[in-house]
């Protein structure tokens, strides 16, 4: 059986996104972090968080591609 919705409003995410996995042992601590997402955004900006995984992983970027 397939289900259609509809939707009376356009919902969509950013043009950009960043995308990471975590192991089985990670996940309490991603629960947590999901749980105080909007707390934790207040003070810590999301670009300022992306570019500390991205070094602390070694993780090559052009910053030129990162923000629109």
């Amino acid at each position: 059986m397939i289900l259609f919705l509809s939707f009376e409003y356009h919902f969509s995410w950013q043009a950009g996104y960043a995308v990471f996995s975590l192991g089985q042992s990670q996940l309490n601590t991603l629960i947590q972090y999901i749980d105080n997402q909007k707390e934790h955004h207040k003070s810590k900006m999301y670009k300022e968080e992306l570019l500390k995984i991205l070094k602390k992983y070694k993780i090559k970027y052009d910053e030129r591609y990162l923000w629109e």
